[in-house]
């Protein structure tokens, strides 16, 4: 019998197979304010699809939004979208997606605010939550006193072409109602009662982490980055900003400050690049590497159990001794990286030496960060 998705009752969740979903989607607003460029991207959930046709009636009056994955809303302000968001639904979650990114982040280096309440205005009242993103984790937003009150979350894209990013950040709840109302609850109260944990991709991963230029293969920890006034040594032109720059340019407390009553996270990496970086790899797609996954994953029941849970006795007979010692890295927090920058993934270092056709890095930068 064909699949189809199902509504739970009036619970506002969906259900395709054995997976349960929310109506979700991701929109690009692009405008001016104070004589700067602005490009930020805003994550939403609603309860209904009903809603989302509404959003959409809405919207597409003056917007194509089949143009893109991604809808651009040109000349609409940040505080603009989340007006019309929820005056078509009341009840719709709304927050700024990967908010440090560089180019797109609300707080990002290069076309963002150096605060929500500036990103927002009058409509901050509507946005209780941000999304770490890719190159940022909860440590690091914990540095800013002004984002306490935001709940912190952390998602993986739809839209990438790899198939095993899915799921790589995600939110752990336990509720006991599966409802969006009581997820809706959950993230406006920051209760840690149900919000057990968020799951992030190590910061170094990301593609935005360190200040640096790609074309001439230079990137910087912030300290260095601000001696030389962000300019790139090479070339002499300015520098992507990276996300761990911009968070010390605006941080009022120091690295590895914890807040009162915050919900704790975890680093992981997704299992395929686990097992690519070990084999030496680094492909996208590499048959033997997706074998190896889907045994893993077959045996076990499902990846974040065997990144989480199954003792390295177990997965050592599952597969060879180094993909078991990587994944008991990773769950440790044992991993060396090359950080990320300037659109540039950063690299896990499981081996001796990295897979260098994944870097834009000489063999002398490589030295320092050999295991």
């Amino acid at each position: 019998m064909k699949r189809k998705l199902v509504s739970i009752g009036n619970s506002g969740i969906y259900k395709y197979g054995n997976i349960f979903w929310m109506v979700t989607g991701e929109v690009s607003t692009i405008y001016e304010q104070n004589n700067k460029i602005r490009k930020v991207h805003h994550l939403f959930h609603l309860p209904s699809f009903e809603a989302a046709e509404q959003l959409i009636d809405r919207l597409s009056k003056k917007y194509n939004l089949k143009s893109d994955g991604r809808p651009i809303l040109n000349k609409m302000s940040s505080p603009e979208f989340v007006e019309i968001l929820i005056e078509v639904c009341k009840d719709a979650i709304v927050l700024p997606a990967h908010a440090w990114t560089s180019w797109f982040g609300a707080l990002g280096g290069m076309s963002g605010f150096d605060s929500l309440e500036e990103c927002y205005q009058d409509q901050i009242k509507n946005v209780f939550a941000l999304e770490t993103g890719l190159s940022s984790d909860p440590a690091m937003n914990w540095r800013l006193s002004k984002l306490d009150k935001f709940t912190l979350m952390s998602n993986s894209d739809a839209h990438s072409a790899n198939p095993w990013r899915l799921g790589r950040e995600a939110n752990v709840f336990e509720l006991k109602d599966l409802t969006y109302s009581e997820i809706y609850d959950t993230i406006k109260n920051k209760d840690k009662k149900r919000f057990l944990f968020t799951i992030e991709t190590d910061p170094n991963y990301g593609k935005y982490h360190f200040t640096g230029h790609k074309n001439c293969n230079v990137f910087l920890d912030p300290v260095e980055a601000k001696r030389l006034n962000k300019i790139c040594p090479k070339c002499g032109r300015k520098m992507t900003i990276g996300v761990l720059q911009r968070v010390e340019e605006l941080a009022d407390r120091p690295e590895g400050f914890v807040p009162k009553d915050v919900i704790p996270f975890k680093n992981l990496l997704p299992l395929y690049e686990i097992i690519s970086f070990v084999s030496g790899s680094g492909e996208l797609y590499a048959k033997n590497v997706i074998r190896e996954q889907n045994n893993l994953i077959e045996k076990f029941g499902n990846e974040l159990k065997i990144l989480l849970e199954i003792p390295r006795e177990e997965l050592a007979k599952a597969t060879n001794e180094k993909v078991a010692d990587a994944i008991i890295k990773v769950r440790e927090g044992r991993v060396k990286f090359i950080p990320g920058f300037d659109g540039v993934y950063g690299q896990p270092i499981f081996n001796d030496r990295p897979v260098i056709k994944q870097t834009f890095i000489s063999q002398k930068d490589l030295r320092q960060f050999k295991c």
